[in-house]
């Protein structure tokens, strides 16, 4: 069983969203796939979705309370009003363009933790570290699990180098390898590749040992192209 995951950013509308996510539904039951779908997006155009029980919706992002004078969050009030219990936490963009700290990383995941959410958590390293090697690389990326539960067992952990995300650039097959190999001998959670992965890459990603599934941006966000990718990890 592998886990497809997109993430739609700061794309798609409320209209393009539902209709994204009504066809990739009736494709998944008419072509009665069983592997893990999940959608993430944007949070305008959450909504209550009809979907196959292999099909989860999920949030991007959200702020570690109910609700509250917090302009321009969402808390959990307003997932709870469209039944999500998905979340992506501690996406590079959140990390390294909008500076959320580990501090705030893991107060997000302990919150949602907290309240059973299944947490997909994104950890990764940007060009600078991944040049200094595999030790400084390794030591990066444990400092992202800093004040998180790795035998939380509602979680999936995405590896995505930042140097790797919407630049076209996938990181080399020996190197996720690796990476994943390290990364499951710290955590049973099942682990995602993400960074530059698209239709000619995927069945080489997906076949790699300890990559549980992929976590994808630019090259999910046409629905015809998310159902290739779909087809080619069957």
């Amino acid at each position: 069983m592998k886990i497809i995951a997109s993430n739609f950013k700061t794309n798609h509308t409320r209209q393009s969203t539902n209709e994204f996510i009504n066809d990739i539904n009736k494709f998944l039951k008419d072509e009665n796939i069983k592997n893990d779908i999940y959608i993430f997006p944007p949070s305008t155009a959450l909504d209550n979705f009809d979907t196959v029980s292999n099909l989860c919706i999920g949030t991007q992002n959200a702020f570690y309370v109910k609700d509250g004078p917090y302009t321009g969050e969402i808390g959990h009030s307003h997932l709870d009003e469209f039944d999500i219990k998905t979340i992506l936490i501690g996406h590079s963009e959140r990390r390294h363009i909008l500076d959320e700290t580990q501090k705030t990383v893991s107060l997000k995941f302990n919150y949602f933790k907290a309240l059973g959410y299944k947490i997909i958590y994104c950890v990764g390293e940007p060009l600078d570290i991944k040049n200094q090697g595999l030790s400084q690389t390794l030591g990066y990326i444990q400092e992202q699990f800093d004040g998180i539960d790795l035998s939380y067992k509602d979680m999936i952990v995405a590896y995505e180098p930042v140097w790797a995300i919407g630049t076209g650039v996938s990181c080399g097959l020996d190197d996720i390898a690796t990476i994943h190999k390290k990364l499951a001998k710290k955590t049973t959670a099942p682990l995602l590749y993400g960074g530059s992965v698209k239709l000619d890459n995927i069945k080489d990603i997906i076949n790699i040992p300890n990559v549980d599934g992929v976590l994808i941006g630019t090259a999910s966000w046409h629905k015809d192209d998310f159902k290739k990718i779909i087809e080619n990890c069957i």
